[in-house]
């Protein structure tokens, strides 16, 4: 069996581990992880070995800089389970992946789009640093693939997409968009955090690039930073080229516990996919409730969008109070005992924040048709607690509102 036919839960065990990565040269046997290789410097045999020169790739020993058998297997792994992918660039975060991805494809004079529900920092970059260097930005409502395309001028060479959407978690129909893009010549990068590869196939769905956040679900354990973009030939070899010139690198020991991570990434999105369900279905019945906005959700805006693109989920969703001010808001939240108060998500633990998504949108703060209510939301990220110990701490949430 070709290790292609092999199952998302077989290529998370096996990936990454290439015997010259796992082996001592000549020895036999070998280890399960491949090891830690801490090294600034790379030696070459002689000086005709020097003379010889690296290639521009990723795997051959040339410094440091450009990584080693640590995170050449982090970033193998990353490639072999994005469909389509012909390689992937580690990077210190997710905004340095996206960032560095966008100086990768654009240049003074192009123009991006960006999706209007995008993950803030990316919209930071479009109309800060790109601004500055001379590339324009405009942001576009991610569910009016009419309007999106009436958007794309002459100058136009990136769209980035994200689905669902940071905080509201609009899902977007992607292959519509991305094929629109295409037509024009235009390139389509997408944050892929919320679902990882295992849920959702970028590259498969009409996508050029996929960046994540792998301090996340990959990382799974709050205790690293690091981001990927993962792309076809000749994308990712621009992606690649740039990610050298600012000299972009991972330590090996973050790359490490991002390998550890990912052997149990499928697991654990299983996890929290089934508690983040469970709760979303209860929180649907509270009156304190106006709107669930989790696409797993059946009934839920973009449910079905999801449910036709998509293989998966995880923790991350929102909901908005139906008659809530900012402090019956902050009693909710001040209430919880389980969820901490704190940004990321993907991790073990669960977390909640206030969600006011009013101050970083040009057309719809909230997806078309939900009954936004009073127009406060909360982002939860459900974790590997047990959901009827979350549902509990809800509910001192919901009965803290109510004791000002």
């Amino acid at each position: 069996m070709s290790k292609d036919d092999h199952k998302p839960a077989t290529r998370l065990v096996e990936a990454g581990r290439r015997k010259e990565w796992t082996t001592a040269p000549g020895k036999p046997g070998g280890v399960v992880n491949p090891p830690v290789w801490r090294s600034s410097t790379h030696l070459y045999e002689d000086v005709a070995d020097l003379a010889k020169g690296r290639p521009n790739a990723d795997g051959h020993f040339y410094y440091g800089r450009r990584g080693g058998p640590t995170q050449w297997a982090l970033a193998d792994a990353l490639t072999g389970l994005e469909p389509g992918a012909d390689g992937t660039e580690l990077f210190p975060s997710g905004v340095a992946a996206i960032a560095c991805t966008l100086l990768a494809l654009l240049e003074p004079g192009d123009e991006l789009l960006f999706t209007d529900n995008a993950y803030e920092p990316t919209r930071m970059i479009a109309l800060g640093m790109l601004k500055r260097m001379g590339i324009s930005a405009r942001s576009f409502d991610p569910l009016d693939p009419k309007g999106f395309a009436d958007a794309i001028g002459e100058k136009t060479k990136v769209v980035m997409l994200e689905s669902p959407g940071s905080l509201t978690m609009e899902v977007c129909d992607i292959p519509i968009l991305t094929a629109i893009a295409r037509e024009h010549g235009v390139l389509s990068m997408v944050d892929n955090t919320w679902a990882s590869p295992l849920g959702f196939a970028s590259l498969q769905h009409g996508c050029d690039v996929s960046v994540m956040s792998l301090t996340k679900h990959v990382g799974g354990h709050s205790d690293l930073m690091m981001g990927s973009a993962s792309a076809a030939k000749p994308v990712i070899e621009r992606i690649r080229l740039q990610s050298q010139y600012m000299g972009q690198v991972v330590s090996p020991d973050d790359a490490a516990l991002a390998l550890r991570g990912l052997r149990t990434m499928g697991l654990r999105l299983e996890k929290t996919t089934s508690s983040a369900l469970e709760i979303s279905k209860w929180l649907e019945w509270r009156d304190e409730v106006s709107a669930v906005l989790c696409p797993m959700l059946p009934g839920a805006p973009g449910h079905d969008l999801w449910k036709r693109d998509f293989t998966g989920g995880c923790g991350l969703f929102s909901f908005v109070f139906r008659n809530a001010d900012k402090k019956a808001r902050e009693r909710f939240i001040d209430a919880l005992d389980l969820f901490g108060i704190g940004f990321s998500w993907g991790g073990y633990e669960s977390l909640a924040i206030p969600v006011d998504p009013d101050r970083i949108r040009d057309h719809q703060a909230w997806p078309a048709g939900v009954d936004h209510g009073s127009g406060l939301g909360v982002r939860l990220a459900i974790g590997l607690e047990d959901p009827s110990d979350l549902i509990r701490d809800l509910e001192c949430g919901f009965a803290a509102m109510e004791n000002a």
